[in-house]
C-alpha cells in the first residue's frame, strides 16, 4: 500500500514493475504434489501462476503384488528397498498401514531414495534412507551408487522395487546386473487427469499465459492431451533434454531450457529469459514485452 504524496509518483513502484516476470501469467501442469517453492519464487519474481493437474494417481487394478511385497518386508525377503517418487512411499506406507504395521516394518531394512522430495516424504513417517540421492540425480545415477551384491557381506540377495505402472524397467535391469535379484512391483497407476476449466483451456490455446513450465515429459503429453497445444507466442520452458525432444515431438518451439535438471534452474533461466525480452523491447522502443500482450498487439496491427 502506498499512501501519501508518492501516490502520484510512478517511480515509487519501478522496483517491482521492473522485476523480470512482472506481469506474467505462467501455466505449470503438475504430475505430482503441488510446486509450493517453486510458485513462491514465481510470485516473487513478478508472475501470477496457475497450476493445471495433468495425471491423477491411483491403485494397482490387482494388489496382490503389492501384499505379498510387504509381506517381504516383515518376513525378512529383502536386503532393499528402493523408492524413486514420494508416490511409492505412499502406497507403500498406506499398504503397511493397511496391516497394521508402522515404520517398524522397514526395521533391518537398507533403504535408498531419489527423485524430488522422496526423502522427505519417508521422513514424515520417521524413516531415514541409508542411501539418498541428490534431488538432480535420476535412477541412472543409482546404480552408479549402488553396490553390488556381495554374497559374503549381504545375507540377502533381493531389492523390493515399488514404482509406477509406466516407470521404465532401465532401473530394474541394472540392478540385476549388479547381481541383485529385483522383485519389480507396481505400487501405483498414473492415469490422466479431467481437462481443466473451459476459460484455462481457452487460454493456453489463445496465447493468454505468458509461459509453460514443463518438468517432465509426462507434462507435456498430458497437458497437450487434455487441453490442447500451447499458443506458438507463449514460452515454452523445460527443465531437461528429454523434456525438451518431447515438446519438441510434439510440434512446441523450446524457448527456455535449464541449464541443470531442477526447478530452480528453470524458474532462473526463465527469469532472465523474461529480463532479456523486457531489454530487446526497451531498446526497439516498444512498451510490451510479456508475450501475451505482444501477441495481442500483432493481433492488432494486423486486423
Amino acid at each position: 500500500m502506498v499512501i501519501g504524496e508518492s501516490v502520484g509518483k510512478r517511480s515509487t513502484l519501478s522496483w517491482f514493475e521492473a522485476k523480470p516476470l512482472f506481469g506474467w501469467r505462467i501455466l505449470i501442469p503438475k504430475t505430482k504434489d503441488a510446486l509450493r517453492e517453486a510458485i513462491l519464487e514465481l510470485e516473487s519474481l513478478g508472475a501470477t501462476v496457475t497450476e493445471v493437474p495433468t495425471v491423477s494417481v491411483e491403485s494397482p487394478r490387482t494388489p496382490q503384488q503389492m501384499e505379498r511385497a510387504v509381506h517381504g518386508l516383515v518376513s525378512g525377503r529383502y536386503e532393499w528397498i528402493i523408492f524413486t517418487s514420494h508416490n511409492a512411499v505412499k502406497a507403500v506406507w498406506g499398504k503397511c498401514q493397511e496391516f497394521g504395521l508402522d515404520a517398524r516394518a522397514f526395521a533391518g531394512l537398507k533403504i535408498a531414495t531419489t527423485g524430488e522430495g522422496t526423502a522427505d516424504q519417508l521422513a514424515k513417517f520417521g524413516i531415514r534412507p541409508d542411501l539418498a540421492l541428490a534431488e538432480h540425480l535420476s535412477t541412472a545415477d543409482l546404480l552408479d551408487e549402488f553396490p553390488e551384491f556381495d554374497e559374503l557381506l549381504d545375507p540377502i540377495n533381493r531389492v523390493f522395487l515399488p514404482r509406477a505402472d509406466i516407470a521404465t524397467e532401465s532401473l530394474a535391469a541394472g540392478l540385476i546386473e549388479l547381481g541383485w535379484e529385483v522383485d519389480d512391483v507396481t505400487a501405483y497407476r498414473t492415469v490422466r487427469a479431467a481437462p481443466p476449466a473451459v476459460e484455462i483451456r481457452d487460454a493456453i490455446k489463445s496465447g493468454g499465459f505468458d509461459a509453460v513450465l514443463f518438468t517432465s515429459s509426462s507434462t507435456v503429453r498430458n497437458l497437450v492431451g487434455i487441453a490442447g497445444k500451447p499458443h506458438t507466442a507463449t514460452v515454452i520452458a523445460c527443465i531437461g533434454p528429454q523434456t525438451a525432444k518431447t515438446c519438441e515431438e510434439h510440434g512446441l518451439r523450446v524457448d527456455v531450457l535449464a541449464a541443470e535438471p531442477v526447478v530452480d534452474a528453470l524458474i532462473k533461466d526463465l527469469a532472465n529469459h523474461g529480463a532479456s525480452l523486457r531489454e530487446i523491447a526497451v531498446e526497439q522502443g516498444e512498451t510490451s514485452w510479456r508475450p501475451s500482450r505482444r501477441r495481442s498487439a500483432v493481433r492488432r496491427k494486423v486486423t
